[in-house]
């Protein structure tokens, strides 16, 4: 089954325009798929280990599929010195999945961040976006368990 890439052709052909049309991809199917990697550099006239080394140079792009809620835990001063790294084993341990990691039936994603900005609600996390503060373990359990019932 091929994915469709069309979403590249709003883009110029110069290479130098490939971040943008991996941001574009990503933006449109959540992330870089092997597939999406070959159809980018066939667009852009690129050899696909080129392709390759800028996705897995930048931070930015997901090589795996998210889960359907993705989780985000801030580890940025404040929220590392309010505990961030105690969430994200709470949660790793609830879930079963290491950060950057998906769980088996793809409905949790968790990652890191280097700083969500809502320092003064430390420690945060975020569920596709939504934010959540003045997290303890109690609190970051009753979100995942919410999230499970959806």
């Amino acid at each position: 089954m091929s994915t469709d890439y069309s979403c590249l052709e709003q883009i110029d052909k110069n290479p130098g325009n490939l971040i943008k049309g991996l941001q574009t991809i990503q933006a449109e199917h959540s992330y870089i798929a092997d597939e999406a990697i070959v159809a980018t550099a066939n667009y852009f006239s690129m050899a696909v280990v080129e392709v390759e080394g800028v996705v897995s140079f930048y931070a930015q792009f997901k090589r795996t599929q998210p889960g359907k809620f993705q989780i985000c835990v801030c580890d940025g001063t404040a929220c590392h010195i309010k505990g961030s790294t105690l969430m994200l084993d709470w949660i790793s341990t609830e879930l079963k999945i290491a950060d950057g990691e998906t769980d088996a039936d793809g409905f949790f994603s968790l990652e890191t961040a280097a700083c969500l900005g809502c320092c003064s609600l430390a420690p945060v996390m975020s569920v596709n976006g939504k934010v959540f503060g003045n997290l303890d373990r109690k609190a970051t359990l009753k979100i995942l368990k919410e999230y499970r019932k959806k």
